[in-house]
């Protein structure tokens, strides 16, 4: 059996759930961890409000095996992940001396003022995630890393966590092309097909451009045996179908 190893993703910020900020961290997380061998299962975007961040962060982090969160360490009064985080494990918080350095690194004594300094406040017990374009740490407590929202900062502390992380079987996944066919037509075979194989997730995806609609079927799974199969039932499928088409 391949293990499974799961994670959910948190995207904290009114400026998301407003439109003003076009989230990029959701597909790149995804991608990223599927090719490491990590499930992503839940998405949630939340705002800047404690109550809705302690109660969002309880409930992800006992549900998978990994909770990331993105958004809310920086320096302004509406940062307060950090706090929320602290709250929702029952630690305290305060300027941790080892983020202090870190941000010593970038700023001069008059530069790190009170509002910067807010960026390394961390949770007691937590392990820091480097930062090295900013310098402003993210953070790991428990099975929660809390890193930040701007795209190339995140990406750099997701290299720096993935090291460290339980990692699953990576997912097989095999896409077939639905040449000259319409959904409807190989729904029912499709769906069929997916009642007999266990372990295995198929998709049909349509698509259109200036040449017109293309649908592709996608067959997912951790068993390589399994994908296997499904996408050559998938195929046959497709080719009984195509010569039920062809013309007299």
């Amino acid at each position: 059996m391949a293990v499974s190893v799961t994670a959910a993703l948190l995207i904290i910020g009114d400026e998301i759930l407003t439109g003003r900020t076009k989230d990029k961290n959701i597909g790149y997380i995804a991608e990223y961890l599927t090719g490491i061998g990590i499930d992503l299962r839940e998405v949630r975007v939340v705002p800047d409000v404690e109550e809705e961040i302690v109660a969002a962060v309880n409930a992800l982090r006992g549900r998978y095996t990994y909770l990331f969160t993105t958004g809310g360490i920086g320096p302004t009064h509406d940062d307060i992940t950090a706090d929320c985080i602290a709250k929702a494990f029952g630690v305290g918080i305060d300027h941790d001396p080892r983020a202090v350095a870190m941000l010593r690194e970038r700023y001069t004594p008059e530069e790190l003022n009170e509002a910067r300094l807010r960026m390394a406040r961390i949770p007691d017990g937590a392990d820091l995630i480097e930062n090295p374009i900013s310098k402003a740490p993210g953070f790991r407590i428990g099975n929660v890393h809390v890193m930040a929202g701007v795209p190339s900062i995140m990406q750099s502390m997701l290299d720096n966590i993935a090291p460290t992380l339980e990692t699953g079987a990576r997912m097989i996944i095999e896409t077939i092309e639905a040449e000259g066919l319409a959904e409807g037509i190989y729904a029912d075979g499709l769906s069929q097909i997916a009642s007999v194989s266990p372990g295995v997730s198929i998709g049909s995806y349509p698509s259109f451009s200036t040449s017109g609609f293309r649908n592709q079927i996608v067959v997912r799974g951790k068993e390589q045996d399994a994908v296997a199969q499904a996408a050559a039932a998938v195929r046959a499928l497709l080719g009984r179908l195509k010569g039920d088409r062809a013309p007299l």
